[in-house]
Parts: C-alpha cells; sequence; structure tokens
C-alpha cells in the first residue's frame, strides 16, 4: 500500500488515561480524581488513574515508543489541574510547566510535531465545585487557562486543540451523568453544557487570533467525535430523516456553529421545541445564541480534527412517551448490522470512515481535516498477535485513499492542502480506550503501562 507524500503518522493519548502522578508535584485534583476515588463501581473494576501508564515519570520510555514507532506527530493533552491547580492562573505549578516543556522539546528535537489539546474531560475539581460546564463563568475560565497555554507553550506548539469530543462529552457527563461528577441533568444538563463548551472554544480561538497568532502563526480547532449512520431501511423515508437527524444532534450541533454560520442546524432547534413543548415547557430546552454570539462563534476553527471509530444503522423510533433526555430527543433507535465484525462497542466499518470525510467536505466547504483519533479496541492483558487491528488498519486505509483518489479524483487529490487525504494526520494509537469493558467509554485506561509497550511494540513489528 503507496502512502502519499506528506502522509502523517501519529500516536493519541490523553493525560488522565497516561500520565498518572495524580497528586504529584503540586498537581491538584481533577474531577476524575474525585470521581475514581468514590468508588461504587460507577467506573469498571474501581479502577482509577493514580498510577495509569506511569507517563508522568516514564516519559523517556514513550519517547523511544515514539522514535521505534517513526512517528511524525504526538497528539497528547495538558491537564488543566497540573498546570493550575485550582484552575485559575492565581495559582501556577511551575513543575507541571516543566514536565510539558520537556515533551514538546523532546518531541521537536526528535523531529516529530506536538498537537496539544487544552482539554480532555478532566476538569480542575474546584471549577466543578463552582458549577462546572453548566456555568457561564467556565467560559472566562477556560479563556483564561486557553491563554495562560498558548503563552507558555505556543512558541514551539502549532496545532492547538481546544476541547476533545465536547459533543460526546456533554452527552455522557451532563445528560447521562455516567462521567464525573455522575449527576444525571437529563433533557436540559447536555445542552446548557453545549451552549457553553462551543462560547469557550470561541473565545479561545479569537484570544489567540488577537494575541498570538501573528507571533507564533499557529491553528487552534476542536476535536468532534463522530461515526457515520445509515438508515436501517434505504427505501424509508423516515430512516433516512432519522439518519439526518442523527448526524445533526451528534456532529452538526457543534460544527454548523462554529464552520458555518455560529447557529444550531435547523433540525435540531425545531425537534428539540418540539419536544420541550409536548412536555409543558414554556420554551425550548435548548438555549439561544444572541446574533452577537453568533458572530462570534462564526468561523472559529482553523482546520476540522475529527475522531473516527466506528458506524451504526438508524432507524425512526418515536419517542411516544414524552422521555426528557438529549437520546430521546433524536427520536431514532441505533444499533449495528449483525454481519459486521464487532470487538466491544467499535464495529470494523471501514467504508463509514470514507463517508463521513465525503459528508464534511460536502457540508463544511472543503475544509482542511484532521484525523486526530481513530483505532481498534483491545483487550487486557494485551497480545502481540495483533491480526484483528492489523487488518482493521489495512481495510480504513485502503477506504482513506479510495475517498482520496476516486470520489474526487486523483488530480483534485495533487491540488494539495486542502484534501482530506493528503492533511490528515492518523494516530496509531486510539488514545487509551482499549479498556476490557467499554460499553459507555467512560472506564478508565489499563492500569499497567506493559499493554501500552505491547500495543506500540506489535505496531513497530507489522510498520517496519
Amino acid at each position: 500500500m503507496a502512502f502519499p507524500e506528506g502522509f502523517g503518522w501519529g500516536a493519541s493519548t490523553a493525560a488522565y488515561q497516561v500520565e498518572g502522578g495524580w497528586d504529584a508535584d503540586g498537581k491538584g485534583p481533577s474531577v476524575w480524581d474525585t470521581f475514581t476515588h468514590q468508588g461504587g463501581g460507577r467506573v469498571f473494576k474501581n479502577q482509577t488513574g493514580d498510577v495509569a501508564c506511569g507517563s508522568y515519570t516514564l516519559w523517556e520510555e514513550d519517547l523511544k515508543c515514539i522514535k521505534q514507532l517513526g512517528l511524525t506527530h504526538y497528539h497528547f493533552s495538558l491537564s488543566w489541574s497540573r498546570l493550575l491547580p485550582d484552575g485559575t492562573t492565581g495559582f501556577i505549578n511551575q513543575k507541571g510547566i516543566d514536565y510539558y516543556n520537556k515533551i514538546i522539546d523532546d518531541l521537536l528535537t526528535n523531529g516529530v510535531t506536538p498537537i496539544v489539546t487544552l482539554y480532555h474531560f478532566d476538569l480542575p475539581q474546584t471549577l466543578e465545585d463552582q458549577g462546572g460546564w453548566l456555568s457561564e463563568a467556565i467560559i472566562e475560565s477556560f479563556d483564561e487557562y486557553a491563554q495562560f497555554c498558548f503563552s507558555t507553550f505556543g512558541d514551539r506548539v502549532k496545532q492547538w486543540i481546544t476541547i476533545n469530543e465536547p459533543n460526546l462529552f456533554a452527552l455522557l457527563t451532563y445528560d447521562l451523568g455516567v462521567f464525573p461528577p455522575g449527576v444525571p441533568h437529563r433533557g436540559t444538563g447536555g445542552y446548557q453544557a453545549i451552549h457553553n463548551l462551543i462560547k469557550a472554544h470561541a473565545r479561545s480561538w479569537h484570544s489567540y487570533d488577537s494575541l498570538f497568532r501573528k507571533g507564533q502563526k499557529g491553528m487552534v480547532s476542536l476535536a468532534l467525535f463522530a461515526g457515520w449512520v445509515e438508515p436501517a431501511d434505504p427505501n424509508s423515508a423516515s430512516d433516512q430523516e432519522a439518519a439526518q437527524r442523527a448526524m445533526a444532534f451528534h456532529l452538526d450541533i457543534f460544527a454548523k456553529p462554529i464552520f458555518i454560520d455560529g447557529d444550531y442546524p435547523e433540525v435540531v432547534k425545531s425537534q428539540i421545541a418540539s419536544m420541550s413543548k409536548k412536555q409543558g415547557y414554556p420554551s425550548s430546552r435548548l438555549p439561544e445564541f444572541t446574533e452577537e454570539e453568533k458572530r462570534m462563534i462564526k468561523g472559529t476553527a482553523d482546520f476540522f480534527a475529527v475522531q473516527y471509530y466506528s458506524s451504526r444503522l438508524v432507524k425512526y423510533r418515536e419517542n411516544d412517551k414524552g422521555e426528557l433526555s438529549f437520546l430521546q430527543d433524536v427520536e431514532v433507535e441505533i444499533f449495528p448490522d449483525p454481519s459486521w465484525i464487532k470487538l466491544d462497542w467499535v464495529c470494523v466499518v471501514p467504508w463509514g470512515l470514507r463517508k463521513l470525510l465525503n459528508y464534511i467536505k460536502d457540508t463544511y466547504n472543503n475544509p482542511v481535516i484532521y484525523i486526530t483519533e481513530n483505532g481498534f479496541p483491545q483487550g487486557d492483558p494485551a497480545s502481540l498477535d495483533d491480526t484483528q487491528r492489523w487488518e482493521y488498519f489495512r481495510q480504513t486505509f485502503q477506504e482513506l485513499f479510495k475517498e482520496r483518489r476516486q470520489d474526487h479524483g486523483e488530480e483534485n487529490a495533487r491540488q494539495g492542502e486542502r484534501h482530506t487525504a493528503t492533511e490528515a494526520r492518523w494516530p496509531c494509537e486510539d488514545d487509551g480506550k482499549g479498556w476490557s469493558n467499554v460499553a459507555a467509554r467512560q472506564r478508565t485506561t489499563r492500569a499497567t503501562r506493559n499493554s501500552k509497550r505491547v500495543y506500540l511494540e506489535s505496531l513497530c513489528r507489522y510498520y517496519s
């Protein structure tokens, strides 16, 4: 299989899932520290990230793996509470700065480009105690944190992700309550969090644009989780509409405001307004953006970062009981095709990525696309017999290159910088999502670093 010139190979991790050192050297507690220490079976086997892969003390070993793999990019997240223990610049932890400076400097010394995420679900506990993402105060707090990071690391970091998978995060945290703090607010909390997440992202983008871009010449976006959905019955109008709603509620609800016009998709607004009215609410449960906010939000991304793992079939299911939740508002049933190969929550549907990339290209004016996460789950303990994962990557790359060569033509592919395939940065590690039980994706990462090293070593062998 021939890869195009400039194709980037990367690995993707998240601070809480790999660092450990949960209270080392002045780090403050995050919501995940609190949540996992409370026990009660809310996390698989009551595991914690106290040690995780130990990357806080074993970074040099990780660097050896990165070099052995020949990666061109390394995507990692900063721990907000390691840098700012109480979430504010009132107390800055120099040991945290030193840790991330070393990572960034070591990567650059070895010819590896850092892609840095500001926020991967691990809010400082002090800010959650003040309302977290349900409070509008978080917008200013996040902007302060973002400006601190841009100022501290932006002379070397040129690719920033503000928030990781905010669409998934809002649902699991503030609607379903399976992420910390573990308190569901069905039908209301998820939408309030979405509203604040979008405004926080936009505010930080503008801070970068006005204060740092000219001198640092970097790029800023956010990373959206996206699967592909197909109507269960392609001849059913209701299933086709259900598939459109599913895409609107899980991808377009963030992408349309940021990339198109500063406002939510019409189908999202009308669907929630209709359900709210049936449930006796005086107005829609979805907050509205002011005209000024729409102008502030529109166009606040320098590239489209997408994180794809799997696809599903969708059919219409009426919320005839008027149940209150984000998922019930969509009025769909989502399920896999039984013929698809499945491991844990991931179904192997390589053509889903191809269709997703075409959807993004056609819907969002052909943006530069970075695939900032992708992968295939692996059991614990991991095995060097990684045949299933190899085949997953082989099929996925084939579909990615079909999108490049067949869907838009080889000549179009040669035009360069605005095409998905040549711009894709493909992470060869699935960001710590290879847990034994990933039912709601709220599980902590493997407690030992052995499984991570075995996985990286298997990749080294396969791609050498």
